[in-house]
């Protein structure tokens, strides 16, 4: 069967560029997506595009990337073939088993969570003491810490709008008291709480390398430390609390409660403890 040949442009990047802005797509994605793009475009060196082209490149992803890698890039490819509306070349996704367990040494603990947070305030960094405790006592993203401003204190809670979406994160009673005391002693009273020596927002490289400089005193794992990893903490605490997925799914913002159900998933070691508890070895 003779298979219709197509051929991938800067012209038509751009065109897609200017639609996903159209779409609102956030920033990120957007960057995401024309990187896959010119990754694509590298790969084919000029030849045009086919159906056994993509299967090609999709076959050397996989020997290079992992699987979650080559899914995401594959989904940006057929993304934009459906807006040149060249259905036909589209690849399928590789299958991936879904995970049942987290892996326990990604995962950051309680226990080295407070040795993080006691390791800053021994180190006399109040403010990144301060900022652990407030992504890990809310869940919100790092990239949302900006929103937590001295007006959401002193209110009790935040207004967070992250693509395109808005919600309302509440402040437990006891950060506000100490995040209160912040502000006094930094004479603010308007802005972000967290901010540079020039007045700007924390970004996410500034709380990324202030905390992978506490991993030693603290005695945590660097791959363990990240800021998200606080926002894991906050998930799997509330629903070992709450066993509510719907309502930790708004209070994280996610669209898909699947997402919210990765969040929540035990390390093999948990789950390990929980069955050996249930008795039912006789002999």
């Amino acid at each position: 069967m003779d298979e219709k040949n197509h051929t991938l442009t800067a012209e038509q990047i751009n065109r897609y560029r200017a639609f996903l802005h159209e779409q609102e797509r956030a920033e990120a994605t957007i960057q995401k997506y024309l990187r896959d793009l010119h990754a694509l475009e590298e790969y084919l060196g000029g030849k045009q595009l086919t159906k056994l082209t993509l299967i090609g490149w999709k076959e050397q992803l996989n020997q290079t990337h992992a699987p979650s890698s080559v899914n995401s890039m594959l989904a940006a490819i057929n993304g934009f073939l459906t807006f040149m509306n060249w259905q036909e070349l589209k690849v399928r996704l590789l299958k991936i088993q879904k995970p049942v367990f987290c892996d326990q040494n990604r995962e950051l603990t309680r226990d080295e969570y407070i040795r993080l947070v006691n390791a800053a305030k021994q180190e006399g960094n109040e403010r990144l003491s301060l900022v652990l405790q407030t992504i890990c006592a809310t869940g919100i993203r790092v990239s949302e810490l900006r929103f937590i401003t001295a007006e959401a204190v002193y209110l009790g809670h935040a207004k967070i709008i992250n693509k395109g979406k808005h919600r309302m994160v509440f402040l437990p009673q006891k950060l506000c008291q100490i995040l209160k005391k912040y502000l006094k002693k930094q004479k603010r009273t308007a802005g972000a709480v967290f901010t540079t020596r020039t007045g700007r927002p924390l970004d996410r490289s500034n709380i990324w390398r202030e905390m992978k400089s506490l991993c030693q005193s603290a005695g945590v794992e660097p791959g363990k430390v990240f800021p998200h990893n606080l926002r894991h903490l906050f998930a799997r605490t509330y629903y070992t609390l709450e066993h509510d997925l719907s309502r930790l799914a708004d209070i994280l913002g996610h669209s898909s409660i699947n997402t919210t159900r990765i969040y929540t998933m035990e390390s093999g070691l948990v789950h390990s403890r929980q069955i050996s508890r249930m008795g039912l070895i006789i002999t």
